[in-house]
């Protein structure tokens, strides 16, 4: 007797996948839930686990082809096992290739970084992400053998740079797959700078080049992940017409209320206080106000959303994901705060389900947190407007006091730049909106909205 293994549905609105690795050859046994195939959506890249157990007889769906949920990927028979009792999908961390992508913009991760010595924002991803529709599985020695010696080139990357043999490295991934944290943890030894006494008599080493990425000179195919992006900033580009206007934002009251309040914050959340809550709440309460911003365009319709639902940006090993805080703008501080580490914390371990991808009404992305002052972020369609967050540093700024007098004084700044369609966004209403961001931003009275 033989059965056949279908696509199952993997999200909202998914319609097809493609198959991007079998697990299993044709004559290879597997068990109940062990998994079978690495399939590609839109919205999510997942192993399939087979539902028998038995021998792969056939294989009807070729790796990079595509097949409609549904539509039969394998034929198992031979087995003594019967069929899995079917179970909604459930979210299970895999390091299959990753995401749904409700943006083109390659967006640096989402702390907001001060510099030099400023505190840094809630982490957001390096490592990969998806939401993964797979029940618990027992994976099979063989399997495990074959999960194993696939490496993405991040980890590759590295290992070469701690100079670490992977043969030599055990795998905490699915079959025994290894990890960026497999590697890090691996690194015994990891390089120190020394510390140079800089005396005027005493000459200065010199800095150590940097490390040369491991792929330099190699050519690899584009995911499907890349593929999805590259598309979607393409159509964002040729089907809106986009522009950016930035303001610059003194944050020297919400950087003193950081360091107020920040033992008590950590006490009652678990985590740090941060610039990005502060930035997703003004974000989020100036568009109810500024209704243009957190809409969309639908043929001749302009549709005003009655929800501020604010995704963020997550720079991860394959591409960018932006999961979504809902109803942000009814949100405290603290609130907010818990939602970013938990939806960044749960992309990184590959833990998110499709819908908390889906649904964003306004984009913010922190271009900062790797030092740039601004830069001119995509908008994410449907949407028609994303905010990038600079980085924060202190520099002389010329200051108004009480009485008129002009003075320089030493202040937290940031570049708020805001990218959007022109096609229903004007010049007018994006400086007003960004004039209220502001505002809101530079006069802190956030005390109420802590919620802690």
């Amino acid at each position: 007797m033989s059965d056949s293994v279908v696509l199952p549905a993997l999200g909202e609105s998914v319609t097809e996948g493609t198959v991007t690795r079998w697990l299993k050859k044709v004559g290879d046994t597997v068990a109940v839930d062990e998994p079978l195939v690495e399939v590609s959506t839109d919205k999510v890249d997942t192993e399939i686990p087979s539902p028998f157990a038995g021998v792969v007889e056939q294989i009807l769906v070729q790796e990079d082809e595509t097949v409609e949920v549904g539509g039969v990927l394998a034929i198992i028979g031979g087995g003594a096992g019967a069929a899995a009792a079917p179970v909604a999908p459930v979210a299970a961390p895999v390091e299959a290739p990753a995401a749904v992508v409700s943006a083109p913009e390659v967006i640096a991760p989402a702390p907001v970084a001060e510099a030099p010595t400023a505190t840094v924002a809630a982490p957001i991803a390096e490592a990969p992400v998806a939401p993964v529709v797979a029940a618990p599985s027992a994976v099979a020695a063989s399997s495990s053998t074959s999960d194993a010696g696939y490496v993405t080139p991040l980890v590759r990357k590295l290992a070469s740079e701690a100079g670490i043999d992977l043969s030599t490295v055990s795998g905490s991934g699915v079959g025994g797959r290894i990890r960026k944290d497999d590697v890090l943890a691996a690194n015994t030894h990891p390089v120190v700078p020394a510390v140079t006494n800089v005396a005027a008599s005493t000459p200065v080493a010199a800095s150590a080049p940097a490390a040369v990425s491991a792929l330099r000179g190699t050519t690899e195919p584009m995911s499907r992940l890349r593929k999805v992006l590259a598309e979607r900033a393409v159509a964002s580009m040729q089907q809106t017409a986009q522009l950016t206007t930035v303001v610059e934002v003194d944050v020297t009251r919400i950087a003193a209320m950081r360091q107020r309040v920040q033992a008590q914050f950590v006490a009652a959340t678990g985590g740090k206080l941060n610039f990005m809550p502060f930035f997703t709440l003004a974000a989020a309460e100036a568009l109810r106000a500024n209704p243009k911003l957190n809409a969309s365009v639908d043929g001749d319709n302009i549709v005003y959303h009655s929800q501020e639902n604010i995704s963020f940006a997550v720079d991860t090993e394959r591409g960018l994901l932006t999961p979504v805080i809902r109803e942000a703008g009814s949100l405290t501080i603290a609130q907010i705060a818990v939602a970013i580490a938990d939806l960044a914390s749960r992309t990184r371990e590959n833990k998110l389900k499709p819908d908390e991808l889906g649904g964003g009404t306004f984009t913010l992305t922190n271009t900062g947190s790797r030092g740039a002052l601004f830069d001119t972020p995509v908008v994410f369609l449907p949407q028609v407007a994303i905010l990038g967050t600079g980085v924060v540093t202190k520099r002389p700024v010329v200051v108004t006091t009480a009485d008129g007098t002009d003075t320089i004084a030493i202040r937290s700044m940031v570049y708020l730049a805001l990218s959007y369609d022109h096609r229903l966004v004007d010049g007018a209403d994006a400086s007003r909106y960004l004039v209220d961001v502001k505002a809101r931003l530079e006069e802190a009275n956030f005390e109420p909205n802590l919620g802690i």
